[in-house]
């Protein structure tokens, strides 16, 4: 009884499997922050370095996002004008103008008379004495159509095939383009993105390697008293997470920073030409995926160093 007695407190003190887990990666978080604050000049260049070269693509990704936003907006640009037969009267235009309205694929449909145009051509142009000479209206009656899909080639073509049609004006073409355009500078973004990523990549590598140099000594012994790789390369991989949450908090203070400088000119652009246009940045939640993504590229860039390095040093057996 005495014996089991004394045993229990010894059992006590043993601390357990997890207990211990977590007191060598709360020490190894430790070691690798203070690593990194005693080295500010070179942990700056580190951080400055990734942060330039993961907010460039981060950047020209946000662009492209606001350039598909706005044109996305553009009502105008799927709108179909169908100008009329001369020989249409004004109630065959508006009884061709329901018909179209009942259709499946047509959101809406406005009939613009001859005189509602020759008003507005007569405000715009200026020529309105010109226009009075020629003594006759010579606009037709003009309906515009908005698609209710997205097949808007195929309700053109219908459009077109109406015995009233005399001219059906649409700009797909345009749209088709501008839409090649932004796909390809969308690609642009993610080969720049892995090119710079991998870039990032390497400056964390690089860095490491080189504390991995200075400790050279420190790691022999180590590995000679039985330590395990990866109680030697723990915190060789949070001083990569260090440089990737750095990397990735100066990458989005850039952004920010540059939202705020193109805010106002943007809005003074876009209210020139009666838009409400506004730059769209990053919220929280594509914030924090940021700093998830820049903090686990700070991590493989460590884990590939350090197993190198492990690899080339591991003592062997005799």
């Amino acid at each position: 009884m005495t014996r089991a007695t004394h045993a229990r407190p010894a059992a006590a003190d043993t601390p357990s499997r997890p207990r211990v887990w977590l007191d060598q990666h709360l020490h190894s978080l430790a070691f690798s922050l203070g690593r990194v604050l005693r080295k500010p000049w070179a942990t700056l260049l580190t951080v400055a370095v990734m942060g330039l070269a993961l907010a460039l693509p981060l950047g020209l990704s946000i662009v492209m996002d606001n350039l598909r936003h706005f044109t996305g907006s553009v009502q105008q640009s799927r709108e179909i004008g169908v100008f009329l037969k001369m020989d249409v009267a004004a109630d065959a235009a508006a009884t061709l103008a329901g018909r179209l309205r009942a259709r499946a694929d047509v959101a809406a449909v406005e009939i613009r008379t001859p005189e509602q145009a020759l008003a507005g051509f007569r405000q715009g142009s200026g020529l309105g004495e010109a226009i009075d000479a020629l003594g006759q209206n010579p606009l037709p009656t003009l309906l515009v159509v908005v698609p209710q899909g997205s097949d808007d080639a195929a309700l053109a073509g219908a459009l077109e095939a109406l015995p009233e049609a005399d001219l059906v004006q649409h700009d797909a073409l345009w749209r088709r383009r501008l839409d090649a355009w932004l796909g390809f500078g969308q690609r642009v973004v993610q080969v720049l993105s892995v090119l710079l990523g991998l870039g990032a990549l390497l400056v964390v590598g690089n860095t490491v390697r080189l504390d991995i140099q200075s400790r050279r000594e420190e790691i022999g012994v180590l590995q000679l008293l039985g330590a395990s790789d990866g109680f030697i390369r723990r915190p060789f991989l949070y001083l990569g997470v260090w440089y990737g949450l750095g990397a990735g908090l100066l990458a989005l203070g850039l952004i920010g920073a540059a939202g705020l400088a193109l805010r106002d000119p943007l809005a003074a652009l876009s209210a020139s030409y009666g838009s409400a246009f506004a730059l769209k940045g990053l919220d929280a939640l594509h914030s924090g995926v940021v700093l998830v993504g820049t903090i686990l590229l700070g991590w493989l860039g460590a884990w590939a160093v350090t197993g190198h390095f492990l690899r080339q040093t591991r003592p062997t057996e005799t």
